[in-house]
């Protein structure tokens, strides 16, 4: 379906146009005609379906067809990270072209200008606020913001905020919100904390699916079986042949992410690395030279994971086997993506071979193994039915005789 079969409004169609959108993705042509007719959603479609266009087209109608004569706050959209925030003000940009609609992002970092451009903005009356919760808190909190006039609020990326810690920051903002509002719940999973907060703030809500949990069929997975100790040895022999292959490599914590960044510089690859210890000037610094070429390969943590909108990026690389199956379908979808075919490489040491057996039953698919480069030497075999954890035995109280205490007595000696 194309967007030029919509009820839009003929100035966002320009917008539209100008912005080389044609077709619908599933989930723009399942969504935007239910927000047009001002109903609440819940949205569940992995990253790199076309979420941020599904709503905000249709917001963008809304707002244009009501106007904003006193000049409030009429919508927010809450984001879990401030590379996602910024992602999605391009986005608004680009439609809102040819519109009078106004948006102001809101996000932490940065120094005491940034607060009060920010709280200047709001103030003024911005049409939509962009905001990560807890700057948006603050705000309310210190700033004298008002979001009483606010009838759309939308959560993307929903399971990541609450994974981050954000409900009860959630739950504040809406509570300076109108009871009878407009509510938008996108997320990638729908475990139960994002039904119950579905429940808690969304009014008899739409409820749309869209491909859950399953990698982009244009993604060739395969894996490395390999030591620990080999992990850089195989990096270096793939940009042997590749050098100049736009590149993600995710670890598993940032201080993971400085050794390994630091480790393939003295090997003499252009490294940049990503990760929530940089300053936001310094983060957008790193991001603007990684989509400019100026850097072949970025290192990151899973910050990047869903905060990135760069359309050619060939080759992911997983460092460390992600912590479950959704982060790894996240991670690798950084790259085929708008109709682009890529690759991603999974590095699996001993350790994590059972983590790594669940994610390939979690996508029912078992990924191709590749052999290890002759330089790197043999590896282990991949055995992951070993490393999966067993279930701890039940304590039988049978056994304990005699009058022995049921708990283990504390060691209250100091260990260097």
């Amino acid at each position: 379906m194309r967007f030029d079969e919509l009820d839009l409004e003929e100035e966002i169609l320009q917008g539209i146009d100008a912005m080389n959108f044609q077709e619908m993705t599933p989930i723009q042509e399942q969504t935007i005609p239910v927000i047009l007719e001002g109903k609440d959603i819940i949205g569940c479609a992995q990253t790199g379906t076309g979420k941020t266009a599904a709503y905000t087209l249709p917001l963008l109608n809304r707002l244009l067809c009501e106007g904003n004569p006193d000049n409030h706050i009429r919508a927010v959209i809450m984001v879990p990270t401030r590379e996602l925030a910024q992602q999605i003000d391009m986005q608004f940009e680009g439609f809102s072209y040819f519109l009078p609609i106004s948006t102001i992002v809101v996000y932490g970092g940065g120094d005491g200008a940034g607060w009060e451009q920010q709280k200047k903005g709001m103030l003024m009356g911005a049409d939509v606020v962009i905001a990560t919760p807890g700057r948006l808190l603050a705000h309310i909190a210190n700033s004298g913001i008002d979001l009483s006039h606010a009838d759309y609020f939308i959560l993307d990326e929903a399971d990541r905020m609450l994974d981050m810690g954000f409900q009860d920051d959630i739950m504040q903002i809406v509570k300076q919100m109108p009871a009878q509002r407009q509510t938008i719940l996108f997320s990638a999973t729908l475990p139960p904390k994002i039904r119950q907060l579905a429940q808690q703030i969304l009014n008899n809500p739409a409820e749309i699916n869209i491909a859950i949990s399953k990698p982009n069929e244009a993604i060739v997975q395969s894996a490395y079986i390999c030591y620990e100790t080999q992990k850089i040895s195989i990096i270096q022999e793939l940009f042997k042949k590749n050098p100049n292959k736009k590149t993600i490599i995710f670890s598993s914590s940032k201080q993971k992410v400085k050794d390994l960044a630091h480790a393939l510089k003295r090997k003499k690859l252009n490294v940049a690395a990503m990760h929530s210890d940089l300053e936001q000037e310094q983060r957008e610094s790193v991001m603007l030279d990684f989509k400019n070429g100026k850097t072949d390969i970025l290192v990151a943590t899973d910050i990047v994971a869903r905060g990135i909108d760069i359309d050619d990026i060939a080759l992911v690389i997983n460092y460390d086997v992600p912590h479950d199956p959704e982060d790894y379908i996240h991670r690798i979808g950084r790259t085929a993506r708008a109709n682009a075919d890529g690759v991603a490489i999974t590095f699996v040491c001993e350790a994590e071979q059972g983590k790594f057996h669940h994610i390939e039953k979690f996508i029912e698919k078992d990924i191709y193994k590749i052999p290890l480069p002759p330089d790197v030497g043999p590896g282990p075999a991949y055995n992951p039915k070993i490393f999966v954890r067993q279930p701890r035995k039940k304590f039988n109280h049978s056994r304990n005789k005699g009058n022995r205490p049921f708990f283990r007595k504390k060691n209250n000696k100091k260990t260097e």
